[in-house]
């Protein structure tokens, strides 16, 4: 039987998530219903993707009895609410990074998923990618010995674009891309919470933070350090440095198909896609759906690889880092 999708949202990241779903059996997924912010676009989308029915408002969205789970793809400011939506309408739900803006909220956000007894999980492609669980496992077989330092960058031009840049629309380098580097070292270190964290950067006119430099420490002396901004190109790479050697991700390590270990490469290639896409190796987005997939399968309400915890945490470090440089949403007032 097919999980059976609706999307909310009708935005560039949908439409490669649209794209993703349809690399993968659809007799195992299937996209039934789309929702955006007015119906014209929501069926525009429903037309290129070919999906049954369109809607209007997210209301009606979260009123589809024939939707398991909804993916929710709109800018992370309006992610506690909608997500709460469709929660309290008993829809699972898959919601794109950042869960939501503070750690107040994903502990709102989350508390909702369990008074209602719904799956919920953060879309954090990144740690279901082929790459990122075979990280996983060489760490655990000890392929590098102890891990003594994690390095992770990422940076992208994107100052022309507004929901980077406006606090509004909860821009800011740390919300958009730094989320990326900083759960990459944590699951490195098995979702421990750090000793201490240090981190500074520099600031927007809008109040948003650029750049951002992150400095974690460890128990035994481990260390991390993570670096983002929104005003020019990394190398976008990360590198685990252990006592018998390395693991490296040599480009893109946000949505990771190599990896080199100990010197030695390996190419672990996403699907082509059906349709254009927005953004790099987005049909890789097919592995958090099978995740939510095989967590619905299994009766879970949340999923080990990318826990309820884990969100918790790292929502918390970034709040953390935001404080030091001086970076406020309104949320955080509210």
């Amino acid at each position: 039987m097919a999980t059976r999708w609706g999307i909310c949202g009708a935005g560039k990241i949908s439409h490669d998530f649209a794209v993703a779903l349809r690399s993968l059996p659809a007799e195992e997924h299937q996209v039934v219903a789309v929702a955006g912010r007015g119906l014209p676009r929501a069926r525009e989308f429903a037309r290129k993707h070919g999906i049954p029915r369109a809607y209007g408002s997210y209301e009606e969205l979260a009123s589809d009895p024939e939707i398991d789970v909804v993916y929710v793809g709109t800018i992370h400011p309006h992610h506690l609410a909608v997500g709460t939506l469709f929660m309290n309408a008993k829809k699972n739900v898959l919601c794109e990074k950042p869960l939501t803006m503070n750690l107040k909220e994903t502990q709102e956000l989350i508390s909702a998923a369990k008074s209602n007894n719904v799956f919920l999980m953060e879309a954090l492609w990144t740690r279901f990618f082929p790459v990122s669980m075979e990280i996983s496992r060489l760490l655990a077989q000890g392929e590098v010995g102890e891990v003594k330092l994690v390095r992770a960058d990422f940076g992208v031009p994107i100052l022309h674009v507004a929901r980077s840049v406006e606090k509004g629309l909860g821009g800011g380098a740390l919300l958009d891309i730094g989320i990326y580097c900083l759960q990459f070292a944590l699951m490195v270190f098995d979702g421990e919470k750090p000793e201490s964290i240090q981190a500074m950067g520099t600031c927007l006119d809008t109040g948003v933070d650029e750049a951002m430099v992150v400095t974690m420490k460890f128990s035994a002396g481990r260390m991390a350090t993570c670096t983002c901004t929104i005003a020019a190109e990394l190398p976008n790479d990360a590198l685990i440095t252990g006592t018998k050697g390395s693991i490296r991700i040599p480009a893109h390590m946000w949505c990771p198909t190599a990896l080199v270990v100990n010197g030695k490469e390996t190419q672990y290639p996403v699907p082509e896609p059906c349709l254009p896409l927005n953004f790099i190796n987005s049909t890789g987005m097919r592995y958090e759906a099978e995740e939510v997939r095989r967590c619905l399968f299994k009766g879970l309400k949340e999923s080990s690889r990318m826990s309820h915890a884990d969100s918790l945490l790292l929502t918390d470090l970034m709040d953390q880092a935001r404080r030091q440089v001086g970076v406020v949403y309104p949320q955080d007032s509210a």
